[in-house]
């Protein structure tokens, strides 16, 4: 496919005398569709990556651009990195499975040098308090899930059951076993939780997390009817997973209900482990007391929501990407041993006030598992209280890109705020 790249232009300063051009992001012009804006300056476009945005490009709906975030990689369907306005049509497999994943950080009022010297009780005290990982094929004995909710799970539920309800009464797949048992529970893959420290020294609490079985059962059945609907309206796409649900249809209204209530399940969940994550530290009787409310930052990187654009109220869908508009606080992660940060957005237009969700795989887990060895991983992770053992290979800091240069390449998207370093992670 024919296509060039421009760069933007972000200012011009003149400084001893000579003038300074800087640039923002890169533009990809595609024989079809629309235009990609990708801030990925410095920062990996894999070719794979670069397809699928130029795929999204040429479906009818999208409106003005694409936008691709600095950690932009190769997803299902449609890039993760990637930020999708539509008018009148909305994809399933742009949402992902993984439907309303975000983050949640709680600023406490310990530092550093309340902590103890050994860090491995209070990394023991938060698995206890959190179920996270798989076992059992996700069964009645899965160390992931409760075995029964504690009763103030079972009263955020309570509050979410009757939308719940609709929407499975009408479709009956949908219905998950562990609906109320997944609340407050981290799952696997790239979920953790972490104890950090600022700048300034000062102890962070952070989690990824999102909305579990049942938002995973939610996305993968609308994913599925999109390409069934596709099918028999013989529309041809350029990628199956990017099969869509036109507005005005029935798919489409239904879909809009159960994937808003997913990302409600999700904010749910993190908020729940939030809640359980700072009790087990306070009671591990490893620290002094202490509060944690100082400052909080939450915020999906994967969904969709009604938003106003350039005039129009459109349908922006994040996959893998965080709101930055001005003011907004947002909490871009790196990976294990990297640090994290604290961001506030800048509400630039052009990337639809986004920015990015994380550092960005920088390869698949097959390759990093091929590629790093346990001593590798444990030189990376040196100083953070974490697994080091064969099944977080996948996860370690060289399978990613450089957060560093994510945040760079974004510089007209966000300011930081603060920068974490996690002396503490737990991993599915």
């Amino acid at each position: 496919m024919d296509e060039f790249f421009t760069q933007k232009r972000l200012q011009d300063s003149s400084i001893g005398g000579k003038t300074m051009t800087e640039t923002t992001y890169n533009v990809m012009m595609p024989d079809k569709g629309v235009p990609i804006k990708a801030w990925t300056k410095g920062v990996q476009l894999e070719d794979a990556a670069r397809q699928q945005l130029l795929n999204v490009a040429q479906l009818p709906f999208i409106y003005k651009w694409v936008a691709a975030m600095p950690d932009v990689h190769w997803g299902i369907g449609a890039t993760v990195g990637s930020v999708i306005p539509t008018r009148g049509a909305i994809i399933p497999a742009a949402v992902g499975v993984d439907i309303g994943c975000g983050m949640m950080a709680v600023q406490t009022s310990l530092h550093a040098n309340h902590l103890p010297d050994n860090l491995h009780s209070i990394r023991t005290a938060i698995e206890k308090a959190v179920p996270h990982g798989r076992t059992d094929n996700g069964r009645a004995n899965d160390r992931g899930a409760w075995s029964e909710a504690p009763s103030h799970h079972a009263e955020v539920w309570a509050k979410m059951e009757p939308t719940y309800k609709v929407i499975v009464e009408k479709y009956p797949k949908l219905d998950h076993k562990q609906r109320v048992n997944h609340l407050g529970t981290l799952g696997t893959g790239n979920h953790f939780i972490e104890v950090c420290l600022d700048e300034n020294e000062n102890v962070w609490f952070l989690l990824h997390s999102g909305s579990r079985g049942v938002g995973n059962r939610f996305g993968t059945f609308f994913i599925e009817l999109a390409k069934n609907d596709m099918r028999q309206w013989t529309i041809n796409l350029p990628d199956q997973d990017l099969a869509y649900l036109p507005q005005g249809t029935e798919h489409f209204e239904d879909y809009i209900r159960a994937v808003h209530w997913a990302q409600d399940y999700a904010l749910a969940n993190r908020e729940l482990m939030m809640r359980n994550m700072i009790a087990a530290v306070q009671g591990s009787g490893e620290v002094p007391a202490f509060e944690a409310n100082v400052e909080v930052v939450s915020c999906h990187h994967n969904y969709v929501t009604w938003e106003h654009h350039y005039g129009e109220n459109v349908l922006i869908t994040r996959k893998g990407a965080v709101r930055a508009r001005e003011g907004d606080m947002g909490i871009i992660p790196g990976s294990m041993g990297a640090r994290s940060y604290i961001v506030r957005g800048k509400g630039n237009p052009e990337s639809f006030m986004s920015c990015s969700h994380g550092a960005g795989r920088a390869m698949s887990r097959t390759e990093a598992k091929r590629r790093f060895t346990l001593d590798d991983h444990a030189k990376a992770t040196a100083g953070v209280e974490c697994r080091k053992d064969a099944d977080v290979i996948d996860e370690t800091p060289m399978a990613y890109k450089s957060i560093d240069a994510v945040i760079e390449a974004q510089r007209d998207l966000v300011d930081v705020v603060h920068a974490l370093r996690q002396v503490v992670c737990v991993k599915g």
